[in-house]
């Protein structure tokens, strides 16, 4: 028979800037399967050297594992399908601690921006849900909203919430059809979002990133 445990383990963060009550705009950003915080934060040096009241928190993923074989390149994931809802309820309790820790130190009124990338954006999704704040918006980068979370929850959520959908008109695991759905299931839970494609396949890119976060 089957048992499960609560116990107490060390989570990872990156973050670029520095923290204080100058800091106006807190940026979360989580990673897509198999890739690291430390590598995924550098995308947004660009954003973090322009302004200097942004600051950029990038978790890791609770599990990591190697992506050949037993040694070499390591990567992290979210969850996979084993276990599935105790690593969300893990994960979800490791990113509203970070919240916690990071908020108080930015300024009262700092604007929050909550990006996921590929794997990310179903974690972010799920994550603010139930998270302790709301943020200004939500970036869901090369992933999709996931449609299998409460309805009632997840219109709560999005209500009033600006939601940009971005991905590269060469992406390899996105079709142009995925889009469109991705759109018409967003606008049944009442939001419109902002559809921005650049040229290129599945990963970030400067230029949009600077967009945004102009």
């Amino acid at each position: 028979m089957e048992h499960s445990l609560t116990v107490a383990r060390t989570a990872r963060y990156q973050q670029l800037g520095e923290l204080s009550a100058a800091t106006r705009r807190v940026w979360f950003v989580a990673h897509g399967y198999g890739q690291l915080a430390a590598y995924f934060v550098r995308h947004f040096a660009p954003l973090v050297a322009a302004d200097p009241h942004l600051v950029v928190v990038a978790p890791e993923g609770l599990s990591r594992f190697y992506l050949n074989g037993t040694s070499g390149r390591i990567g992290a994931t979210w969850m996979t399908k084993e276990s599935r809802l105790t690593e969300i309820e893990d994960y979800v309790v490791y990113l509203n601690q970070l919240a916690a820790t990071i908020l108080p130190w930015a300024a009262p009124d700092a604007a929050v921006t909550v990006l996921g990338f590929s794997q990310g954006a179903a974690t972010v999704s799920r994550w603010l849900a139930r998270a302790t704040f709301r943020p200004a918006r939500l970036i869901l980068w090369a992933g999709a909203f996931p449609p299998d979370m409460d309805f009632p929850v997840a219109t709560r959520l999005l209500q009033g919430l600006g939601v940009t959908l971005v991905c590269g008109t060469e992406d390899e695991f996105i079709k142009d059809e995925d889009l469109q759905k991705q759109q018409m299931f967003l606008r049944r839970l009442g939001v419109e979002p902002t559809l921005i494609r650049f040229a290129g396949t599945h990963t970030l890119d400067r230029g949009t990133l600077l967009q945004l976060a102009q």
